[in-house]
């Protein structure tokens, strides 16, 4: 079984006794805070300016947590649950890394007019990818778009080689940007914000309550760390806040509103090797 969480590197005010978090604490800044937060406002009228930062910053934090951890980008074979139209191919190439994305829907593929190299299609409930196949499973913002993400995290998991790494990374649903592009309506309940953007746009969100988003929480999510069996969990934190401000995620309720956006930092453990005879 996983370790006992109290055993595991929580996020912390000072991160630097984590040494999982430590090298990318040193680019959690208030800077880079202020600098993703204002892309945010271009996530529907400048897709690829969005997520060519998100990819960007991405692709930072899965290099810092793989080099602490033994297992470097260059050369490794990454497999992005949710990769949509391939906005990351890009970033993760440029560090050397071969990068597979997966998608269970082809108009989300194709909707940027990007032509990746490789992809899959299929769904993160069932990847169709074998055991232990890829050195970096990563999952950013797409979890709170699938009706069980626990199963998926499993998933994840199980197709990510021993010593290999794993990046949860979803949007709370009490947190500011829950709603996805309904705003703060949210707050008011789920249906009735999808209700109140289809009046008021004349057409439905595209991230629709109760169909392709759901109230995901950090409360959950900590909760399965706790189940899981063969991975270790190095490090959870809020993605988009400077690393001072980490400590959130240790106040129950408190992180649900503030945090935004949580990752669940794993490490495949090692086969049990059988005792001699």
């Amino acid at each position: 079984m996983n370790e006992p969480i109290s055993a595991a590197p929580w996020p912390r005010a000072r991160p630097g006794r984590s040494p999982a978090l430590a090298a990318f604490a040193a680019r959690a800044t208030l800077s880079r805070s202020t600098r993703l937060l204002s892309e945010f406002r271009f996530e529907q009228t400048d897709p690829a300016r969005f997520y060519g930062a998100v990819a960007r910053d991405t692709v930072e934090l899965v290099g810092d947590l793989a080099g602490t951890t033994g297992t470097g980008l260059d050369g490794a074979l990454v497999l992005d649950v949710g990769g949509g139209p391939g906005y990351f191919e890009d970033a993760f190439a440029a560090r050397g890394a071969v990068y597979v994305p997966v998608e269970p829907d082809p108009s989300e593929t194709h909707a940027a007019g990007i032509t990746a190299s490789r992809g899959v299609r299929g769904s993160g409930l069932a990847l169709p990818v074998a055991d232990g196949a890829v050195d970096i499973c990563v999952s950013s913002n797409v979890a709170e778009h699938v009706r069980d993400p626990w199963a998926m995290g499993d998933e994840m998991l199980r197709v990510t080689r021993p010593g290999g790494l794993v990046v949860l990374s979803y949007t709370l649903w009490y947190g500011p940007f829950g709603g996805h592009e309904m705003g703060l309506t949210h707050y008011a309940g789920g249906a009735r914000a999808a209700r109140w953007y289809t009046r008021r746009h004349g057409h439905p969100p595209k991230n629709l309550y109760g169909t392709s988003l759901f109230k995901v929480t950090a409360a959950e999510g900590l909760r399965w760390s706790r189940t899981v069996s063969g991975a270790r969990l190095v490090a959870a934190f809020p993605r988009y806040h400077p690393a001072w401000a980490w400590w959130i995620l240790r106040v129950p309720g408190l992180r649900e509103l503030l945090a935004s956006n949580l990752v669940l930092v794993f490490v495949k453990s090692p086969p049990i090797a059988a005792p001699e005879r």
